[in-house]
């Protein structure tokens, strides 16, 4: 048939070579905090940790960007996990009842390039089923309560709900038969008054004798220890406590040991030789007494060598007044600190030695283990204080709202911002000062090369502030924190200076018992939900920041490495431009301080825009090199010029019927009524549809024919019809994406800066822009990352005024076809290459934009890819998504993509990410399919609106509230761990294959997705075979296909006159009567 004249069935083999060289998704790494951690664990040898959580996933943890990563196959919760100390080895017990070993492994993989040798994995290799034996133990009797790994590493002890105790052989994980611990030999031992008809319960702790191996402390919740000697299956002491136990932990000569309990005290009991019973410990504590306490979980007790012991224990507050509270208390001598989290606490452990020669373990960090974060206190320094984190940062210390990309950092900006939060660092929340020691995880070497360029993640949260983190490799590390809040009065404002906020001399006098301190930054609670960061927008060139927020305030921002005191100027910017018949319902703007406020160095504010009404804002994009910023809502968007700052264009873009845009984000007047209605008319509305179109006027022979040929052949084999949606849909006004360009759009022949908007409804506008001095020098910078002079006195930039104002006309005014909302807007120069960002070509960072052959617009709907020629806006190719499997287009970027065989060479290519999870990648500009790749769970809703590409072929999405995956889509740029472990035993090499991958910690293997082509070096999925559409074919244009569609494009132009309106509609006619095309009014 005709619509397939220029299509070519089959593969390429030579384009599918190159393809295999361009792309393979890989997900490579897990950004951030585990999710609900359960189990903590610390190797003192390799100086490893690792962390369990409640999905089944392993984390193995060392210097900064040694990680390894296993998931168990069945999902349950990591119960405990303890290292087979030296060995690499790793025992997990699952809340399913099962043992699993897990080995650090040598592995040789192909990834279609040289092997990578040297490299370790963490990988399963046996495990083993702890069932009560039939008659004898029912299966809750033997549920694993805890597990107890002795120092030769070749036995461990497992203790049960029934107070059983049972022995397997490792690394073989078999059940020693005939040599369990049964509580009846236990209870033959204890005196008769003891007994009183109770049971031992549980086993609550195992603990082996620090100079005795064989002898092993057996601590049942009922209160009575025992120490069993392992060789000859004797008790040979027994401490008759009549307290519940928590908890034992030896002293490290051996003669005596501390248990807690659950009482919030704890108790120190003698081990003496002679006697086989004693009854009372030496002395006994309740700290935080003596009105009923909490229980303490878990104790610790360190020596050191000025003979004060360090006491560390979890819990044990008063019940009635801080019951609530969760803490970790360190106690030595008179020095008593309180730790308040808020989280709660997992579990802690000390780096200390552990060396048998030393007599003391002279404890140097604490390392605690919380729901929502990890926290170091270094004990070597005066006060405890605590130690930034290189990696495993709370990412969702304040819910994650928003997040960007940028690669390829220059030097100066990353040198002032390292500076701007290395002196945030040395300040804490409350004061406290944070230390600068190293960090005490530090096991394993990071083979990794060093990476080639400073990458920066930006991401926005719900209280206000942007955090800045160095993604340039496999560790994500925060560099700076920016906070929005000191510009607003907000509903919780404890004080003017976030500086200074313990300045109270009333609050320091007081002295408070528990003597609590503040520890972490989790806070999951935000003063004022308006202060949300919703867009960001950072030109890297000029140190120039935009935020936008929930309450449609959009802050310009500079670089300053001084500290200020100013008044933040605010300019309104009123989008409905007094339109009657429509009333704000949703919350108020926030009110701007009138007084100077202090900002400490780094991004200071210059000036405040204020969207009216205040809305949440939906898009946001900043040229630099103009001093413009635009930003839009859900009514309408605005242009304004910071640097005079004067508001340049306001334009509504509501619909009659968008009433739902007037009730906002926070609103609670949603009718439900009015609700119902409308979706009883869009179903109305969508039934008839199809039976009854109004023929637009004027009609042409081109509409004619394509009515005809929709109505009597079938579409094409992977598509299928799209009903046009309604044009009073709600919420049409929104603005979804902003795009500033130097193109065509007056006339072929005169180029200028211009402004693209496009809405929910389908509609995109374009703006010419006159803006003054734009070739001459106007705002040019010092340099990349140069100094931002004037901050806050509304200075620009180096260079001189320009007189005049920037001005916008409105040129283009399209409206697509199936009113779809438009997702991106990208100018093409003459070569089909993405336009360059603001100062690249001017600084001779990127090539030249081709400013002699004719431009083209890429628009991107949640239906369809789309090219239109510049300045005539005539469609030239597309390609309709939506017609796959009705999925619909989330997220768009093009991104560049080198090849692994040629140094030289790359392409540039539109990636986008569907609602149903999976990536498609199409050449530009002639929109071919490249490449499908399953990515993200359909159901995953959240995953896929958080996902964010960068420039060179990666991208990262939010597999929980703290996790982001890193994935890449280029055979070339792949950042993943690559790292090993000096071992006590030898490495077992072994070629793993795509049956034997180790899984990744959010359920998906390491490499390929399902449904993969059969080549795994490359890691390519290429489309269906059978698909016409998925010729691989060369750069060129495709020939536009309209069979099927019932509309088409509606193109307005406000720069010509109606004498050449009609001479244009003339010449198309006459030149392309013939073939198929499409009608611009």
């Amino acid at each position: 048939m005709m619509k397939f004249r220029f299509r070519r069935q089959g593969n390429d083999p030579q384009r599918e070579k190159i393809k295999q060289e361009l792309f393979a998704f890989n997900k490579t790494v897990e950004h951030g905090f585990p999710h609900q951690p359960s189990a903590l664990t610390f190797d003192p040898q390799l100086q490893l940790m690792a962390i369990g959580t409640k999905s089944g996933a392993i984390k193995i943890y060392g210097s900064p960007g040694v990680e390894f990563t296993g998931l168990h196959r069945d999902t349950a919760a990591v119960a405990q996990i303890h290292f087979l100390q030296g060995q690499g080895r790793l025992l997990s017990l699952l809340d399913d009842n099962t043992l699993h070993l897990w080995e650090l492994g040598g592995a040789s993989r192909d990834r279609g390039e040289a092997k990578r040798e040297g490299v370790v994995y963490l990988e399963e290799k046996r495990n083993y089923s702890l069932l009560g034996r039939p008659g004898l133990e029912s299966f809750s009797a033997s549920r694993v309560t805890v597990l107890l790994l002795l120092r030769s590493c070749d036995l461990l002890c497992v203790g049960t709900e029934g107070g059983g105790i049972h022995f397997l052989d490792l690394p073989r994980l078999s059940l020693r038969d005939n040599q369990s611990l049964l509580l009846d030999q236990v209870m033959q031992s204890v005196p008769e008054d003891y007994r009183c008809g109770k049971s031992l319960g549980p086993v609550e702790s195992l603990q082996e004798h620090p100079q005795q191996p064989g002898k092993i402390l057996i601590g049942y919740s009922r209160g009575l220890v025992v120490l069993w000697d392992l060789s000859t299956r004797n008790a040979e002491h027994m401490f008759l406590g009549k307290q519940q136990l928590e908890s034992l932990v030896w002293e490290r000569s051996g003669s005596s040991f501390i248990s807690s309990h659950s009482d919030g005290g704890y108790s120190v009991w003698a081990v003496a030789s002679g006697n086989t019973y004693t009854h009372q410990p030496v002395s006994s504590s309740i700290p935080y007494g003596p009105f009923p306490c909490k229980a303490i979980n878990k104790i610790l007790w360190r020596t050191t060598q000025s003979g004060c012991p360090v006491v560390l224990y979890s819990g044990g507050m008063p019940r009635a007044s801080y019951g609530d509270r969760h803490c970790v208390t360190i106690q030595q001598d008179k020095q008593h600190v309180t730790l308040d989290f808020t989280s709660r606490v997992v579990d802690f452990f000390t780096v200390h030695t552990t060396d048998l020669e030393h007599d003391c373990d002279d404890p140097t960090a604490l390392v605690v283990l919380l729901e929502e974060e990890l926290v170091v206190i270094d004990l070597l320094t005066t006060g405890w204080p605590s130690v930034l984190p290189p990696y495993l940062a709370p990412l969702h210390s304040s819910a994650i709202t928003t997040s960007c990309h940028l690669d390829n950092v220059p030097a100066k900006l990353w040198d002032r911002l390292a500076a701007a939060g290395k002196s945030q660092g040395t300040q804490h929340a409350n004061g406290v000062k944070h230390a600068h020691g190293s960090w005490p995880i530090c096991g394993g070497k990071n083979l990794a090369p060093p990476p080639k360029q400073q990458e920066l993640l930006l991401t926005g949260h719900e209280d206000g502030t942007v955090r800045f983190w160095d993604v340039s490799a496999v560790a994500m590390t925060p560099l700076y924190k920016l906070s929005t809040a000191n510009v607003f009065h907000t509903d919780c404002d404890p004080n003017d200076d976030p500086l200074d906020p313990n300045d109270d001399p009333e609050a320091l006098q007081e002295e408070e018992w528990p003597p609590f301190r503040k520890v972490g930054c989790f806070d999951p609670y935000s003063d004022d939900p308006r202060l949300g960061i919703q867009k960001i927008s950072l030109c890297k060139y000029s140190c120039r920041l935009v935020v936008a927020g929930t309450a449609g305030q959009v802050i310009v921002l500079g670089l300053s490495d001084e500290r200020s005191d100013h008044t933040v100027h605010v300019s309104t910017v009123d989008l409905l431009q007094d339109r009657e018949g429509f009333t704000w319902k949703g919350h108020d703007r926030l009110e701007p301080r009138a007084s100077p406020a202090p900002f400490p160095p780094g991004f200071q504010p210059l000036v405040m825009v204020q969207a009216l009404p205040p809305a949440s804002v939906t898009a946001v994009m900043l040229h630099a090199e103009w001093n413009l910023v635009a930003f839009g809502t859900s009514h309408g968007f605005g242009l304004f010029d910071y640097h005079r700052r004067t508001a340049v264009l306001a334009r509504c873009t509501l619909h009659p019927n968008d009433s739902l845009a007037m009730e906002g984000p926070l609103s609670r007047v949603k009718s439900l009524k009015k609700s119902l209605r409308q979706s009883f008319r869009r179903i109305r509305k969508s039934r008839v549809s199809g039976k009854k179109r109004p023929v637009p006027t004027p009609t042409s022979k081109i509409q004619e024919a394509n009515a005809a040929l929709a109505d009597q052949e079938e579409v094409a084999p992977v598509q299928r019809r799209i009903e046009p949606r309604s044009a009073d849909d709600s919420l049409s006004g929104v603005v979804r994406c902003l795009c500033f360009a130097d193109t065509y759009l007056r006339d072929g022949t005169h180029h200028g800066p211009t402004l693209w908007a496009g809405t929910n409804s389908g509609s995109v506008y374009a703006y010419a822009l006159e803006v003054p001095g734009v070739g001459s020098g106007r705002g040019r910078p010092g340099g990349p990352g140069g100094e931002v002079p004037g901050v806050g006195s509304g200075r620009g930039r180096p260079g001189g005024e320009v007189s005049g104002s920037v001005e916008a006309v409105l040129g283009k005014e399209i409206q697509l076809m199936h009113r779809a909302p438009v997702v991106s807007v990208c100018v093409l120069d003459g070569r089909g290459k993405p336009l360059p960002e603001p100062y690249q070509a001017s600084l001779d960072l990127a090539t030249a934009p081709d400013m002699t052959n004719p431009h083209s617009v890429l628009i991107a709907s949640e239906e369809q890819l789309k090219v239109f020629s510049l300045p005539k806006v005539s469609a030239k190719t597309k390609f309709k998504l939506t017609a796959h499997e009705g999925c619909r287009v989330r997220r768009v970027a093009v991104v560049t993509v080198c090849s692994t065989a040629q140094e030289d060479y790359s392409e540039n290519s539109l990636v986008c990410l569907t609602n149903l999870g999976d990536l498609h990648l199409f050449n530009v500009p002639a929109l071919r399919p490249q490449v499908r790749y399953d990515c993200i769970r359909k159901e995953d809703i959240s995953g896929i609106a958080s996902c964010v590409f960068t420039k060179n072929g990666q991208g990262f999405y939010l597999i929980s509230p703290s996790e982001y995956q890193r994935f890449s889509l280029s055979a070339k740029v792949i950042t993943e761990p690559l790292c090993t472990v000096d071992l006590e035993r030898p490495l077992e090499p072994h070629i793993s294959d795509d049956a034997a991958m180790p899984l990744r910690a959010n359920g998906t293997h390491r490499n390929q997705a399902e449904g993969l082509t059969e080549d795994p070096p490359c890691g390519l999925s290429s489309p269906p075979p059978l698909s016409p559409l998925d010729s691989p074919m060369s750069m060129v244009d495709l020939s536009l296909d309209t069979t099927g569609e019932l509309t088409v494009e509606d193109v307005r132009d406000f720069l010509t006159t109606v004498d050449e309106v009609e001479n244009n509609f003339r010449n198309i006619t006459e030149e392309d009567g013939g073939s198929l095309g499409i009608l611009i009014n």
